[in-house]
């Protein structure tokens, strides 16, 4: 059974080629870099390229929060549909890592097949601000302003304060008690991956929805899913090991060489964020492990 490795990135070129560099012929990938990340794409194409490797594209500029992340991961699941032999998808970013030995992830899906992994809940018990209602019931400009520019953070925040102060609420796609949230990352198998491209196509009205609302991606897969899909073909668990306590000036935390036993006993089939800065001997060490396990 073919599977298929889908990553969004927008930095690290090295790291992504390790990552490319660990599946062999039975994992096609499929890449979305940035376009607005300032690299000629002859040096992304050199660096990324290798036979496994069967789409890099840059279709969208992706900001943080924006709806142009949810659309270049719709955009990776499709072209890897079209190949009919892949049975599984896994969604990663550029910054996670493979956990597993190459046979692990063979053996685990084949014998898990009729089975998709993804973090859901009822979006009221996510923590989010005001259960996440801040999130869709407002409009966000993630796509137009960058939230990592403070001048631009400061306009969004200003937008946001206005819609409140003159009770401007857009209509919400589904009622409150069928919206559902989790981790962006997730392994679905090619039922749930093609049901969520139909649902897609033929509801083009609640997908356009999504359009302001603040990382999508973490609620419409989870959503479409947990309301529309047989909720006994999904397992409550992404198979991922993250660490949300801020650390290495990131949240989640970038991982380092102290997370090592954590990440070795864990049944994570990917972990994230690594960086090259600050992860490099923990890459080493977990490449040594999982070369020697069983």
């Amino acid at each position: 059974m073919l599977q298929a490795i889908l990553i969004t990135a927008y930095k690290d070129l090295q790291h992504l080629r390790k990552i490319i560099d660990f599946f062999d012929d039975d994992f096609e990938i499929y890449i979305h870099f940035d376009r607005k990340v300032n690299i000629r794409n002859a040096n992304l194409k050199k660096t990324l390229n290798a036979k496994n490797v069967k789409l890099i594209s840059r279709k969208y500029q992706v900001n943080w929060g924006g709806f142009n992340h949810l659309k270049a991961i719709m955009h990776l699941l499709e072209e890897a549909l079209k190949n009919s032999k892949i049975g599984y998808f896994h969604l990663i970013s550029g910054q996670d890592y493979p956990m597993k030995k190459i046979d692990s992830f063979k053996i685990f899906f084949l014998n898990n097949r009729g089975t998709s992994f993804l973090d859901y809940q009822h979006i009221s018990l996510t923590g989010w601000k005001n259960n996440g209602l801040d999130r869709y019931e407002f409009f966000n400009f993630y796509d137009y302003l960058d939230y990592k520019n403070l001048y631009q953070r400061k306009i969004l925040y200003r937008l946001f304060q206005l819609q409140r102060k003159y009770g401007i609420r857009r209509k919400l796609p589904f009622e409150m008690s069928n919206i559902y949230a989790g981790s962006t990352w997730w392994s679905l198998n090619r039922e749930a991956a093609e049901f969520v491209i139909g649902f897609t196509s033929s509801k083009p009205k609640i997908f356009k929805r999504f359009r302001y609302t603040l990382c999508s991606e973490e609620i419409y897969f989870q959503t479409v899913l947990c309301n529309f899909f047989d909720s006994n073909l999904l397992v409550q668990n992404n198979l991922r090991h993250i660490d949300w306590n801020a650390r290495n000036n990131s949240n989640p935390a970038v991982l380092d060489i102290t997370d090592y036993d954590k990440l070795v006993t864990s049944e994570a089939f990917f972990a994230r964020k690594f960086d090259g800065s600050v992860s490099s001997d923990l890459l080493k060490d977990l490449d040594d492990f999982i070369r020697k396990r069983d």
